[in-house]
């Protein structure tokens, strides 16, 4: 059964087998699974270092003033050299605020490219043209 569905689990085998009629345990459905001999996988961490230059992480989190306020702060940190990339505070964070720090942090032409699917792309053409042209103001 676990050759015939390589995605299924020792759980659902167990599941499937209960439903069948035969009493086995699970740890007995896992013992006898077959094993999936393919090429090995990248590991994670040697993911994270062939692609850390182009990798970074944000964090939005609160911070509470002595005047019992809320401040709102912004940061991304690119993961190469733990750099930090851009820092920013806020009383009232919006999702166009937080868009924004993007734009700002990665603007695009410098140093960042995206493909160009060609001139014929919905998409491409919808993302690329100004929003006043489809009746947004912003």
């Amino acid at each position: 059964m676990s050759i015939e569905n390589p995605l299924w689990g020792a759980p659902r085998i167990h599941g499937e087998l209960l439903k069948l009629g035969f009493e086995v345990a699970p740890s007995t459905v896992a013992k006898y699974m077959a094993k999936r001999r393919g090429p090995p996988s990248q590991a994670w961490r040697t993911f994270v270092r062939n692609h850390a230059p182009d990798i970074a992480a944000m964090d939005l989190f609160v911070i509470p003033t002595i005047g019992f306020d809320l401040l709102y702060v912004s940061v991304i940190v690119r993961l190469d050299r733990r750099q930090l990339v851009w820092i920013n505070v806020t009383t009232n964070p919006t999702a166009e605020w937080i868009a924004r720090q993007l734009t700002e942090a990665f603007p695009l032409g410098r140093g960042t490219t995206l493909p160009h699917p060609g001139s014929r792309s919905y998409l491409w053409r919808r993302h690329h043209t100004p929003n006043s042209r489809y009746g947004h103001t912003r």
